[in-house]
C-alpha cells in the first residue's frame, strides 16, 4: 500500500504527464526556431550497388563524392529522360581562380574548430531542451536580412532577378 505522500506524488506525476501531452502543436525538432523548413532532416541516399569488376572503381577521393551520394538535381534530368550537365567552362574557370593561391586540404576541420569556439564564445547561457536553437542565436548578429539587401540593391541599381520568398 502507498503512503499518503507517495500517492501524491504519483498524482501529480501522472497529471505533469496528463498536461504536457496536451500540447496544441506537434513540434518534433524541440530546437529549432520554427521559421522554415529543416533542409538537412532528411537525407536520403542511393542504395549501394556491387559494380561489376572492382578493379574498374575510380580511385578513392578524401572529401570527393562516391557513388551513393544523393544528386537530386541530376537524378531528376535523368528520369525525365535528359542528360545531366557535365561542369561548364565558366565554373571550371571560377574554380580555378578561387584556387589560385592554394587548397587548403584540412579547411572544413579547421573551419568546424572555429565554429566551435565561437559557438562556446557565445553560448555563455546554459542549454536547455526548450530553448531556441543554439546556432541561430550565436549568429543572429551575422545573418543577412534578404528584403533590406534586396532593396539596398535596387537602390544601386542591381538587377535582381527574384525577390525573397517572405517578408
Amino acid at each position: 500500500m502507498l503512503h499518503r505522500t507517495e500517492m501524491k506524488m504519483v498524482i501529480c506525476a501522472a497529471l505533469v504527464m496528463t498536461v504536457s501531452a496536451c500540447s496544441p502543436k506537434a513540434n518534433l525538432t524541440p530546437n529549432s526556431d520554427g521559421v522554415g523548413p529543416d533542409e538537412f532532416a532528411i537525407s536520403v541516399a542511393k542504395p549501394l550497388e556491387a559494380p561489376n569488376s572492382f578493379a574498374s572503381l575510380p580511385t578513392p577521393t578524401p572529401g570527393g563524392s562516391n557513388r551513393t551520394d544523393a544528386t537530386p538535381k541530376a537524378d531528376a534530368v535523368v528520369a525525365l529522360g535528359g542528360r545531366v550537365p557535365t561542369q561548364s567552362g565558366a565554373d571550371a574557370g571560377i574554380v580555378t581562380y578561387a584556387s589560385r593561391y592554394g587548397v587548403d586540404p584540412a579547411i572544413r576541420s579547421d573551419l568546424a574548430q572555429a565554429d566551435q569556439r565561437f559557438l562556446k564564445r557565445k553560448s555563455a547561457a546554459p542549454r536547455f531542451p526548450w530553448t531556441k536553437n543554439l546556432y541561430e542565436r550565436a549568429y543572429r548578429r551575422l545573418a543577412l536580412d534578404p528584403w533590406k539587401e534586396l532593396e539596398r540593391l535596387q537602390a544601386k541599381g542591381v538587377s535582381v532577378p527574384s525577390a525573397p520568398s517572405q517578408r
